[in-house]
């Protein structure tokens, strides 16, 4: 886990993703949902921002637990994304240096789980990681999901 006292020594990567959500659940957060879970799982942190040097600083929220909850609330609506593969405890509050923010682990997705899309196209609302970003998957890696998840 990381060490929430010093967000500073941490960079976006594949496996980790910072948002400021100040103005309540960035859209972009299904997008890396999709990705986490259609890859090697990773760490979503909102109320954390990348800072010029690209490294993380904790931000105001002004209602983490809300923003947990909406987060939830979301994450269950019907057509929101094609798979819940979380568990109460991978979405937490914690105190980073003063501030509150959500922690949300997203693990890999199992072969059965996969493909993991957003809203009601697999085409469309697929997404992967690479490096610092999410990406729309191309048809061919859709597919290699789909012919797994028959194994």
């Amino acid at each position: 886990m990381l060490d929430w006292e010093h967000l500073e020594q941490y960079r976006e990567n594949n496996r980790l993703e910072a948002k400021k959500a100040q103005g309540g659940l960035p859209e972009s957060i299904w997008e890396t949902y999709s990705a986490f879970a259609n890859a090697q799982g990773g760490l979503i942190l909102l109320g954390v921002i990348e800072t010029e040097d690209k490294s993380f600083a904790p931000v105001k929220l002004a209602d983490p637990d809300q923003l947990a909850a909406d987060f939830w609330n979301s994450l269950n609506r019907p057509g929101m994304v094609s798979e819940n593969i979380l568990e109460p405890e991978d979405v937490q509050v914690v105190e980073s240096e003063g501030f509150r923010i959500v922690v949300i682990r997203v693990p890999e997705a199992t072969h059965r789980q996969r493909p993991v899309y957003i809203g009601n196209d697999l085409w469309c609302g697929t997404y992967r990681r690479n490096g610092e970003g999410d990406y729309r998957c191309t048809v061919d890696e859709i597919q290699r999901m789909l012919n797994e998840k028959e194994l």
